[in-house]
C-alpha cells in the first residue's frame, strides 16, 4: 500500500479493516531481512520505520515502545512541521497538546520546561514556558537545529486524545506536543503532505546555540523486540482477519533473516 491508497482507507473509513494486517506485514519484512527500511530513533521519542518517501509524500511507522530508550531531546518536545499530517492510530492512545505561541520574552523567572524521560511523558510542556525558535534542516540522517534567537512565549491550549482505531490530523505550521496515555505502548500509520513555504520548527532554550543531531539506527535486537511487541499489540487490538499478524511473528525469531542473525549476536 502506498500514500494514495492509505489516505484513501482513511478518509473512507476503512483504515481498520485494512491497515492492521498491512502494518503486521511491514512489521514481519523488517524483521525478516527482507525489507531495507531502517528502524530509526526518532528525537521525539518514538521509532520511526520511513516505508515511503517520495516527492511530497511520505508514509512511515511510528512506534512508542518501552523497548527502546527515548534519545535525549537537546531543544524541547515542542514543534511544528512543514506538511500536513494524518494519522492512524494503531493501537493505544496518542494525545496531541497544542500550544499558544506568542512573540516576546517571558517574566522574569520563567524557564523552558524540561521534556519528561520515559515514552509516556514524551511531549509534556509546563504552562508559562518561553524559549527560542530553531529551525531544523535535514539531510539524510542528520538534522541541522538553527538556532533563530526569536524569543517566544508559549503555553498549552487544547487538546485531543486519538485511540486505537481512530484518526487524526494536524496541519502545517501548528505547534504542538504529543504524550501517550494509558501506557508506554502506541503506533501509528503517520502520512505526511508537504506544503510550499512551511518549515520544520522547534522551540528551545535561548542558551542553547545552533548544533547537529545525528538520528542513529536503532540497535538490532532492540529493533526486532520493538517490532515483535508492535506486532502481538497490533494484533490484540484488532482480533480477526484485520489484525491477523504474520505467524513468524508469533514468537523471537530465530537466527534465519539477516536482522536475526544480527540481533542473535548483539545480545551476546
Amino acid at each position: 500500500m502506498r500514500y494514495d491508497e492509505i489516505r484513501g482507507d482513511i478518509r473512507a473509513g476503512r483504515a481498520a479493516r485494512t491497515l492492521p494486517a498491512w502494518a503486521g506485514r511491514v512489521l514481519e519484512d523488517v524483521v525478516a531481512g527482507r525489507s531495507p527500511v531502517p528502524a530509526v530513533r526518532h528525537p521525539l521519542g518514538f521509532l520511526c520505520l520511513p516505508v515511503e518517501r517520495g516527492g511530497d509524500f511520505g508514509v512511515c511507522l511510528h512506534i512508542w515502545t518501552p523497548e527502546v530508550r527515548p534519545v535525549p531531546s537537546t531543544t524541547s518536545p515542542v514543534h511544528c512541521h512543514s506538511w500536513d499530517l494524518l494519522s492512524f492510530v494503531l493501537y493505544g492512545t496518542v494525545r496531541n497538546v497544542r500550544m499558544d505561541v506568542r512573540e516576546g520574552p517571558g517574566q522574569a523567572g520563567e524557564g523552558l520546561g524540561e521534556a519528561g524521560e520515559g515514552p509516556g511523558e514524551a511531549g509534556a510542556a509546563v504552562p508559562g514556558s518561553t524559549g527560542q525558535v530553531f529551525e531544523v534542516v535535514s539531510r539524510g540522517d542528520v538534522d541541522e537545529l538553527r538556532a533563530t534567537g526569536r524569543a517566544v512565549r508559549y503555553r498549552s491550549g487544547p487538546s485531543a486524545a486519538h485511540r486505537t482505531g481512530e484518526s487524526y490530523t494536524l496541519p502545517a505550521g501548528v505547534f504542538h506536543s504529543t504524550l501517550i496515555e494509558d501506557g508506554l505502548d502506541a503506533a501509528t500509520v503517520a502520512l505526511g503532505r508537504q506544503t510550499p513555504g512551511g518549515g520544520d520548527l522547534s522551540l528551545g532554550p535561548m542558551d542553547v546555540p545552533t548544533h547537529q543531531v545525528r538520528r542513529a539506527r536503532c540497535d538490532p535486537g532492540d529493533t526486532v523486540r520493538a517490532l515483535l511487541r508492535s506486532a502481538r499489540r497490533i494484533a490484540a487490538a484488532h482480533p480477526g482477519p484485520a489484525g491477523a499478524g504474520p505467524a513468524s511473528l508469533s514468537e523471537e525469531p530465530s537466527s534465519s533473516g539477516p536482522l536475526g542473525r544480527r540481533c542473535r549476536s548483539a545480545r551476546r
